[in-house]
């Protein structure tokens, strides 16, 4: 199979190509006469086209479909098999990889690959390394990738390719190590903008195009969606909601500065608001660990939440109330049809949820909120991963 056009960026032909994908991810499966109506281009044009794009395995002739009279059209629509997108999601001590099809069917997922995040050469190649073994392994040949995505947490550049968080070159943006490693195309995002677009284009026609995802995990991240796009705002940063100065706590954020919604609403908050506890000595399921070995990881704090520990609910009942405040300024400014709640901490479900819905219900304006859906990812940690594979789709296609 040949993919020459997908790397032409000039050739009327190529550009006219993927603009009869772009249709098909969107209307999943269209006629000659709609693709020649659409994009204002002769029907033997378009016919040729779509004959060439058949010959090269890129779309499937899907048949005849039913009219009230005359001819019957035949529709076409994306071949899964044309290739393979892989997604990566880079964490402080692991990663997840994410693997779909040309129709962005998810097809593999692997979670929790051990990998220490370091700013060094060797590192760096071994996670590639890794990578590449996953997919293979997979039963995908690396040949038959077209394109990777990689999002990594905090602040990232995706037009130049920059991790502030990550960084392995003084020389080389982030995204160029990783398709001189990976040798296919590579673009890299902010986690939280990568679990906004993997929500978003899994509600298909069903989705909002004004919708907020919030990333709660370690860290707090927000990704957006406005008239149906991702917004970045000026530079690439937006999103940063963890860093909005909302609380009057006196706690030091990991930015630098002081009172950030994150020190109040996050997977860290959590973490420190529980040992806090423990210290005064409240009980818990988790006491004993704590007591024998000094300390506890927020795998610990989630699982004891998932058995119903009170003290670990009680916490993470004041994360949903503090996240609520801040998701009320949201709901007031940007006046969205759904807001998502994605991350680590939802496995805390109605224990996070009612805290957060009682919030907005006493903070926000009624008339704005009223027109705001709340609710929990369902695709959980698969989101940002997947997420991950259809931006690099998005990209390769020029969408």
């Amino acid at each position: 199979m040949t993919n020459n056009f997908l790397n032409d960026t000039s050739g009327k032909s190529a550009q006219i190509k993927r603009q009869i994908l772009r249709l098909c991810i969107s209307h999943e499966e269209s006629s000659i006469s709609y693709f020649s109506k659409t994009l204002g281009i002769s029907v033997p044009t378009i016919t040729k086209l779509i004959g060439e794009l058949i010959d090269d395995g890129f779309l499937l002739d899907e048949g005849k479909i039913g009219t009230s009279g005359g001819r019957r059209p035949s529709i076409y629509g994306l071949n899964p098999h044309a290739g393979f997108f892989v997604g990566i999601n880079v964490a402080r001590h692991h990663f997840h990889v994410a693997i779909t099809d040309f129709k962005g069917n998810l097809l593999h997922y692997i979670e929790d690959i051990e990998f220490v995040l370091e700013s060094n050469s060797g590192s760096f190649r071994d996670m590639c390394r890794k990578v590449q073994d996953c997919v293979v392994a997979a039963g995908i040949p690396w040949i038959k990738v077209l394109a990777a995505g990689v999002s990594l947490s905090g602040r990232v550049n995706p037009e130049e390719g920059y991790s502030l968080t990550y960084i392995v070159s003084d020389d080389l943006p982030l995204k160029d190590l990783f398709q001189r490693e990976l040798n296919v195309p590579v673009g890299i995002e902010n986690d939280s903008r990568a679990l906004a677009y993997g929500e978003y284009m899994t509600l298909g026609k069903h989705a909002d195009k004004n919708m907020i995802a919030i990333n709660l995990s370690w860290g707090l991240g927000m990704g957006m969606i406005m008239d149906g796009h991702l917004y970045y705002g000026k530079s690439g940063f937006s999103g940063e909601i963890g860093h909005f100065p909302l609380l009057d706590n006196d706690i030091m954020c990991r930015c630098g500065k002081i009172g950030c919604l994150e020190t109040g609403a996050s997977g860290s908050a959590l973490h420190r608001m529980l040992v806090e506890k423990l210290k005064e000595g409240r009980r818990s399921s988790l006491s004993k660990v704590f007591k024998e070995t000094g300390g506890i990881e927020l795998s610990d704090i989630l699982k004891a939440i998932q058995d119903g520990d009170v003290l670990a609910i009680e916490c993470i009942g004041k994360i949903g109330e503090t996240l609520g405040r801040g998701i009320s300024g949201i709901i007031n400014i940007f006046n969205p049809g759904l807001v998502i709640i994605g991350g680590r901490l939802i496995v805390g479900k109605d224990y996070l949820m009612l805290p957060i819905r009682t919030a907005v219900n006493r903070l926000s304006m009624e008339r704005v909120a009223s027109d705001t859906k709340i609710r929990l990812s369902t695709l959980g940690r698969k989101a940002i991963v997947l997420g991950n594979c259809l931006l690099a789709r998005k990209k390769l296609l020029g969408i």
